[in-house]
């Protein structure tokens, strides 16, 4: 018996005290939710939690050597000095040491072509990543923008369809979805103002706000602004995307020679 090389996958996480109604005397801690986790390892991934070490670059690149893909989850506002703009009142926490280590990240991975899969606060770390920027509150900055904001805390459940989004024919996104108009959930009050180098739009809402965004290339660079990984055990197509993107990190370790080879008898 032998077994299928399951790569590893690299999850951000997020500083606990960015989070509204943390009491101030827990502990410094780094938290993601556990959601994540579960939808990279039922796709066929091994996930490995990766520590905000903003101030250690060195010891942050051994971990993002070790990867075969990145996966970046939602999460608080990315500090619009990151985009070179003035914090507004109505952007909302931020988490500065995530925003350094993800941006890090990312900018090594679409460098050297290693997978990348951003969920919602992640397709913005990858539009920034690239030179984009982003609105820091759709409500209040674009008249023209619906309702995007469907949070839990407003009393919605995180799979609430809140609208559908219309998927550009051809693209990879596409192809993974097998469809070019889905339902998806909405958990965001920001989205991208300015698209990034060597990105293209692979899907928008209703009121044109761009809801997915893909690299040019061949490697698989994925963001898409809403929670899959909501969906990944009920829907078949939402696991299809999953799938894609685990598949394009077990490519990318026997590429560059880390797959190890299943032991067996």
């Amino acid at each position: 018996m032998s077994s299928i090389y399951r790569p590893v996958i690299g999850l951000t996480t997020q500083t606990l005290h960015s989070i509204d109604g943390i009491p101030p005397a827990l502990p410094a801690s780094w938290v993601m939710n556990q959601r994540y986790f579960i939808a990279a390892t039922m796709a066929g991934a091994v996930p490995w939690m990766i520590p905000l070490f903003d101030d250690d670059l060195a010891t942050l690149r051994e971990i993002y050597e070790r990867l075969d893909g990145l996966l970046i989850p939602g999460g608080v506002d990315i500090n619009p000095a990151e985009y070179g703009e003035a914090v507004t009142p109505q952007c909302g926490n931020l988490d500065p040491a995530r925003d350094r280590v993800e941006l890090q990240l990312a900018r090594w991975a679409m460098d050297d072509g290693k997978p990348v899969f951003g969920l919602c606060r992640g397709l913005q770390v990858i539009n920034v990543a690239s030179g984009g920027t982003l609105w820091q509150d759709l409500a209040s900055q674009n008249a023209d923008f619906h309702k995007h904001d469907f949070f839990p805390t407003a009393g919605f459940e995180r799979d609430h369809i809140a609208h559908e989004v219309d998927v550009v024919p051809g693209t990879r996104l596409a192809r993974l979805l097998e469809s070019t108009r889905v339902g998806v959930n909405s958990m965001h009050h920001q989205g991208i103002k300015q698209l990034g180098r060597d990105l293209v739009v692979s899907a928008t809402a209703d009121d044109g706000l761009v809801e997915a965004i893909e690299g040019t290339g061949d490697a698989f660079l994925v963001g898409v602004q809403w929670h899959p990984e909501v969906f990944e055990m009920s829907d078949p197509h939402t696991r299809h995307l999953f799938g894609g993107f685990i598949r394009a990190a077990v490519d990318w370790s026997t590429a560059h020679g880390s797959a190890r080879v299943g032991v067996g008898g």
